[in-house]
């Protein structure tokens, strides 16, 4: 991964996914979530089918929960990939939330944190931290309907086209350099719950592929926007069939 600052280029050491005779240390990703899992199913699902161990050299280590009730908790340990719970109402501030992620993340050392439905917003130290190595997935095509209740305001505004985005995370809330998005179409009957399954469905597609372009260095992190390399912008294009 590289990091590209007024116009320099900083290299951030992740192995190359060409790998020697002998295995090079694997990438550790860790996983920030609160809810479902199922985005977290989905890149489980991926890393093992694309076998990312072996062939990029990256593993999910660790999946950080702010709640303790998470479906998303079983379906880390279904994969044994092991968990912590941080809930943020158990600490006087937020400050002091973001410092005990902080501490637990560093256990692993990740070379990237994914934002899988986590429900927090992370304080500008926390983010300018990891700069770079963070990303996050929305449910909306940034910078369309950043923040809550995506679906329904897409519905409100008329909107033809609904998706996702990944994107890495800046201090601004869903504002960061976009690194791949997925579209539907929005159908006349439509609701929320109609609307929302669809996005969904194309948001388990969407971060697994994203991941996986950065992993492999085809999408570097710049402040403003993100560089794109050895893969035509059009490929980070999802569109539902």
């Amino acid at each position: 991964m590289l990091i590209v600052r007024a116009g320099t280029i900083h290299p951030v050491k992740i192995q190359s996914a060409n790998r020697p005779s002998k295995s090079p240390p694997i990438k550790p990703i860790v996983v920030f979530v609160s809810g479902r899992g199922t985005n977290l199913q989905a890149l489980l699902n991926a890393a093992e089918a694309e076998r990312w161990e072996q062939e990029l050299a990256a593993k999910v280590v660790a999946v950080v929960s702010s709640s303790a009730d998470a479906d998303a908790l079983g379906v880390a340990r279904a994969h044994h990939v092991p968990v912590h719970i941080l809930v943020p109402e158990q600490f006087g501030s937020r400050a002091a939330f973001d410092e005990a992620l902080a501490r637990t993340v560093e256990r692993y050392a990740p070379v990237m944190i994914v934002l899988a439905g986590f429900m927090r917003v992370l304080t500008p130290a926390f983010v300018r931290r990891y700069v770079g190595r963070m990303i996050n997935i929305h449910p909306s095509l940034l910078p369309s309907f950043p923040g809550l209740n995506t679906h329904q305001r897409a519905l409100d505004a008329g909107v033809r086209v609904h998706g996702a985005t990944v994107h890495f995370v800046s201090e601004d809330v869903d504002a960061g350099p976009i690194i791949a998005q997925a579209a539907v179409a929005v159908h006349a009957n439509d609701d929320k719950v109609s609307l929302g399954a669809r996005v969904l469905q194309q948001e388990h597609r969407l971060l697994p592929y994203a991941v996986r372009q950065v992993l492999e260095g085809r999408v570097l992190f710049s402040e403003r926007r993100a560089l794109v390399v050895g893969i035509e912008r059009d490929e980070l294009a999802l569109l539902a069939s």
